[in-house]
């Protein structure tokens, strides 16, 4: 039996959508299944192309016969083949239209696992877009109150900033990691994204801010009495001695060595600056600290 010319059906299903004076109502119903057919001839031909617009239009039909499940499904088809095309822009926008279409169907967690999709085919491209479509996912998870199941994308998107350098960003989404962490009574994992927002710090050389962080972390009861939090003690006990050896030691121990690979590799090169010149800091802080007091 001879396999359907994929052209043909498109120009067909095209036909069933366009209004005439012998067709007043679109025929989306009979169009969506031929636009479906196409679009696997054309993937069966590797037509990637016209793959891609096939699945679109077979999308489009799924919406209009009141199918948003289908559509988005399609959607995803479309984004994988935008993705091996490199067509970038579009992989980003059909994975988001595909996220809204899994929520109109009040389904979390293929909203998010769309966008995250979305994410991790445009790490390497287009690095800012990622995060956000990261971000974007969380939300969803959180918002239905599914925080544990968005603890990948945390890690994912941590580890994008910090292949772009941005450490603060990384720092500040760890604190939010910890935050959703808090809500689903997820100590271990909270005290993890602590401690890695501290060794963040350490590692840009701001040991004030590490100490900000780790202060204000120390408000919650569950850090401070964790191996986390000793640990980071440990940490600032050796920097404000300038013992170099103490904090590579502390570096090796275990609940840095139980941290994602991103944040041990930073871990493994404390210290990153000038310890005498932080104590220095240091120092002449707390002389203008005792002239204010005068």
């Amino acid at each position: 039996m001879a396999t359907p010319d994929p052209d043909k059906l498109m120009a067909k299903a095209d036909k069933l959508t366009k209004l005439s004076f012998t067709r007043w109502t679109a025929d989306w119903k009979n169009a969506t299944s031929l636009y479906e057919q196409a679009a696997i001839g054309y993937r069966f031909r590797k037509d990637n192309e016209k793959a891609k617009e096939a699945f679109e239009k077979a999308s489009k039909g799924q919406e209009m016969i009141s199918s948003p499940w289908d559509a988005a499904k399609h959607m995803e088809s479309a984004a994988a083949l935008a993705k091996e095309l490199g067509h970038w822009n579009e992989v980003s926008d059909f994975y988001r239209r595909a996220s809204e279409l899994y929520r109109e169907c009040g389904r979390s967690q293929p909203a998010s696992d769309a966008l995250a999709k979305g994410a991790s085919a445009l790490e390497d491209v287009v690095p800012d877009e990622a995060v956000r479509l990261y971000m974007d996912a969380c939300v969803i998870l959180e918002e239905d109150g599914r925080e544990q199941m968005a603890f990948d994308l945390y890690r994912a998107a941590t580890s994008v900033y910090v292949k772009l350098e941005r450490y603060a960003d990384a720092a500040t989404f760890l604190l939010r990691w910890g935050i959703a962490a808090d809500k689903c009574h997820a100590v271990n994992s909270q005290c993890k994204a602590y401690l890695s927002a501290i060794i963040i710090y350490l590692y840009m050389h701001d040991f004030q801010q590490a100490q900000k962080c780790y202060n204000d972390c120390s408000q919650i009861g569950a850090f401070l009495s964790s191996d986390q939090s000793r640990c980071a003690s440990k940490l600032f006990s050796a920097y404000e001695e300038g013992d170099v050896e103490e904090i590579k030691r502390v570096a090796q121990s275990s609940p840095i060595t139980q941290l994602d690979h991103v944040i041990i590799r930073l871990a493994r090169k404390l210290p990153t600056g000038d310890l005498k010149e932080l104590n220095k800091e240091e120092a002449e802080e707390e002389v203008l600290d005792e002239n204010d007091l005068t």
